[in-house]
């Protein structure tokens, strides 16, 4: 069943906001998915390069975070609701599971770089299909999403390219 968009005096079309709101929605779950494994990797990294990594973890969280709560609100704003519980993430995230057995660095490393990477493969297409359906706004709104998750890729990405 498909859910019925709240009343709004936003002038984009009702058919195209919904599957503004639907594309968004599936966005959201998987940008819930990274925030929960930047907190997995933050949380159990071990090896010499702890400090550093669980710092920046730390960070790279804080940035998907932002990104879930722009998410959601551009979905209230079209006039969807959005859908952030555990078992909605669960069911509808395009992410591969994380890893819960590793604590090395270098596997973290390897790990959150892949999930970020994905993310920002799925938050460009959203930047096209936003583009065909006339919506610059939401459109907009992926690639200031893809800029930042491409900069903390880069920032996680570092710390394998690293040559001693």
């Amino acid at each position: 069943m498909k859910d019925v968009l709240h009343r709004t005096k936003n002038d984009l079309p009702e058919a195209g906001r919904a599957k503004i709101v639907e594309l968004l929605g599936s966005r959201l779950s998987s940008c819930i998915d990274l925030y929960l494994q930047t907190k997995q990797a933050h949380w159990n990294v071990k090896g010499p390069s702890f400090i550093a990594l669980h710092e920046l973890f730390d960070k790279v969280g804080e940035v998907v975070e932002d990104s879930v709560d722009d998410l959601a609100e551009r979905i209230v704003q079209l006039g969807g609701t959005p859908k952030g519980t555990s078992q909605v993430v669960a069911k509808e995230t395009s992410l591969k599971p994380y890893p819960l057995d590793i604590t090395s660095g270098g596997d973290h490393v390897e790990s959150l770089s892949s999930s970020l990477a994905a993310f920002g493969t799925q938050v460009r297409s959203g930047i096209a299909l936003a583009t065909e359906l006339d919506d610059a706004d939401t459109a907009d709104l992926f690639t200031q999403i893809s800029r930042e998750i491409d900069k903390q890729l880069w920032f996680v990405e570092a710390h394998s390219l690293a040559k001693s």
